[in-house]
C-alpha cells in the first residue's frame, strides 16, 4: 500500500476521479483506490501526521516518483492530457526516452510526481498490470 499525504482531501479526490480513478472505500480522513495488486490511499496531511504519532508535524513532499505504465504511446498521451484537464501540472510532455521507452511527467494538485510511461522491455497488460520478464539480463 502507498499512502500520499494531501492538503485538501476533497480536491485530491476530485482530481483522481477526473483522471478516471474510482475510490473503493472512503472516510472523512482517507480515500482508498484499488490498483493492480496495490492499494493507494489519500490521507489528509494533519490526519496522517497524527496517525504516524507526530501530531502537528508539517509533512512535506519526498523526492520520489510514482509511475503508471501503459501498453501504448497513445494511451500515455491520452492519460497525460486527461491528468492536465483534471488539474495536474505538466512537468515534462511525453516523449521518446533515452532508455528506449516513452514517458512524460505530471504533478498532482499536491505536487506528487507521476510518470506515465511505456516500457517496451516489460510486459504491460490492458489492465495496467506490469511484469518485468524473467529473461531480461541485468546490466
Amino acid at each position: 500500500m502507498v499512502t500520499l499525504g494531501v492538503a485538501d482531501l476533497d480536491r485530491s479526490r476530485a482530481f483522481y476521479a477526473a483522471w478516471g480513478w474510482t475510490s473503493r472505500q472512503a472516510t472523512a480522513d482517507i480515500v482508498f483506490y484499488q490498483l493492480n495488486g496495490l492499494v493507494l490511499g489519500l490521507f489528509g496531511l494533519d490526519a496522517l501526521a497524527e496517525d504516524q504519532g507526530r501530531p502537528g508535524t508539517p509533512l512535506g513532499m519526498g523526492a520520489m516518483t510514482l509511475a503508471q505504465n501503459y501498453p501504448t504511446e497513445a494511451e500515455v498521451d491520452e492519460r497525460f492530457e486527461t491528468a492536465l484537464a483534471a488539474g495536474a501540472t505538466e512537468l515534462k510532455r511525453p516523449q521518446q526516452a533515452p532508455w528506449g521507452g516513452y514517458s512524460g511527467y505530471i504533478a498532482d494538485p499536491d505536487g506528487h510526481v507521476w510518470e506515465l510511461a511505456v516500457n517496451p522491455f516489460w510486459e504491460t497488460g490492458q489492465d495496467g498490470t506490469t511484469v518485468i520478464p524473467e529473461h531480461l539480463p541485468e546490466s
